[in-house]
């Protein structure tokens, strides 16, 4: 017997999508798999990495932890909405670059989807501490997590400046 299907309606990165989705597929997967939004990463499926945070009606979200259907009508940004162009990175994305906060790039796009909700959230302000008591829920095995607080904290006056 075939699994029913639901038809889900968003706006992604700007643009009204839809997606045939059985009634239990993951946001991450629907991102992933249907709507072909490939820097969603999923890393875990258990909510613990934060690889697969995307921003849900302006508040970041673990897409593994959310259902497909429960995203109906919503408007989602993943990291592939965040730029301007190739040549225009977002204050976060161009932090992160600076100040060399990635290496191998897997956990990177929930990163910056949780430090610009984070920054928003603290209303531009933060401090080390916080940042590093923020980035409790995701998870780089690669870096010792150094030059990521260094990047949100450029960050944040750059969006500030920046209207973001």
């Amino acid at each position: 017997m075939a699994e029913e299907t639901f038809e889900v309606n968003l706006t992604v990165n700007g643009i009204p999508r839809a997606a045939q989705v059985p009634a239990r597929r993951l946001l991450s997967d629907c991102l992933r798999h249907d709507l072909a939004q490939t820097g969603t990463h999923v890393g875990c499926d258990t909510s613990q990495c934060g690889a697969c945070v995307v921003h849900v009606d302006g508040k970041s979200v673990k897409s593994c932890t959310m259902l497909a259907v429960q995203a109906e009508g919503a408007k989602v940004i993943t990291i592939e909405g965040l730029a301007e162009s190739a040549e225009k990175l977002h204050p976060m994305q161009e932090a992160f670059r600076e100040n060399h906060a990635l290496q191998c790039g897997f956990c990177t796009p929930g990163m910056v989807m949780s430090a610009i909700d984070m920054v928003k959230r603290h209303n531009y302000e933060l401090d080390e501490t916080t940042v590093r008591r923020e980035l409790e829920g995701n998870l780089c095995r690669c870096t010792g997590y150094h030059n990521i607080v260094k990047a949100i904290l450029a960050a944040a006056p750059a969006m500030k400046s920046a209207g973001v």
